[in-house]
């Protein structure tokens, strides 16, 4: 350091303008220390703009994994149900599918048109079955009797024809007339 008034003055000087300088340069320290909080403001707004757009996708995810998770239980279940299913009639199939087959390959489009018609009808034969024909079915054992002794006195009535002089003659002359009948 110089100690001459020269050099004093040259101190004096420097520290003169670097004195008056400061206010300067803090005021260009305080602008940018207001400019880059200003920015820091930006950028925590920013953040707070992503954090929240981020919360928002995180909460849709976690209802789109909740879904994909019921959709994929459902699956899982049905998968089995089906599995189960496939398990248990699989032998049946297998055991069916020749008849089956056959029952195809020999079933014409007559047939099933009749087969159709008569499932249509069965309302109606159920009906008359149980109303008409098993109520008649359940006094068959008591006419049974009946005609029987029909039979027997028809058997006699013929016997007491056939016993009639003449009857053959008669039968004959019938039957060659019929005959004539036929011809025409």
């Amino acid at each position: 350091m110089d100690l001459t008034p020269r050099g004093i003055f040259g101190l004096a000087r420097t520290t003169a303008e670097t004195a008056l300088s400061v206010p300067g340069r803090v005021l260009g320290l305080l602008a940018a220390a207001e400019d880059v909080v200003r920015r820091a403001d930006t950028l925590v707004a920013r953040t707070e703009r992503v954090l929240d757009k981020t919360e928002h996708l995180v909460d849709r995810a976690a209802a789109v994994t909740a879904v994909a998770e019921a959709v994929t239980d459902d699956a899982a279940r049905t998968a089995r149900t089906s599995r189960e299913l496939v398990d248990s009639y699989a032998p049946l199939a297998t055991r069916a599918h020749p008849l089956a087959q056959r029952f195809v390959e020999e079933l014409s489009p007559h047939e099933v048109d009749a087969a159709i018609e008569l499932v249509d009808q069965l309302p109606v034969l159920t009906r008359h079955l149980i109303e008409d024909v098993l109520p008649i079915m359940s006094t068959l054992d008591k006419v049974g009797p009946d005609i029987h002794q029909l039979l027997e006195v028809t058997n006699d009535v013929r016997q007491a024809i056939l016993g009639i002089p003449g009857f053959t003659f008669l039968r004959k002359r019938g039957e060659g007339k019929e005959e004539e009948r036929e011809e025409d």
